[in-house]
């Protein structure tokens, strides 16, 4: 997918009439932001983007994240445990204190 990034009220504007008229090339929009399908029609609407605003317009290649291919499982199961713990206000610090689930430095430190 294309991820077009607007940083002016004109260039969000301007996104905002290519999304409502090519909306079959739009996957998701954000407001400031929105992914456009990955095809040659979805590079021309970002490149158009950019050519009209200049430095306004980020554009970035995405691909969706495969969390059983690219996420360790312990992190996956950190956050499945951390998301149903008894006490919703335990930050993940004191959350994993103790525990086999990696402490937020370590998670930090690692890449994807």
């Amino acid at each position: 997918m294309l991820l077009v990034v607007t940083y002016s009220k004109a260039a969000r504007g301007t996104l905002r009439n290519v999304c409502r008229t090519h909306d079959e090339t739009v996957v998701r929009r954000f407001g400031r932001a929105a992914l456009f399908d990955e095809t040659e029609f979805g590079a021309f609407l970002a490149l158009r983007l950019r050519e009209k605003h200049g430095g306004d317009v980020q554009i970035e290649r995405t691909e969706p994240l495969n969390e059983f291919a690219a996420v360790a499982a312990d992190v996956r199961d950190a956050a499945e445990a951390y998301e149903n713990r008894e006490t919703p206000s335990t930050p993940y610090d004191k959350f994993a204190a103790g525990t086999d689930h990696p402490d937020p430095s370590t998670l930090r430190s690692h890449d994807l």
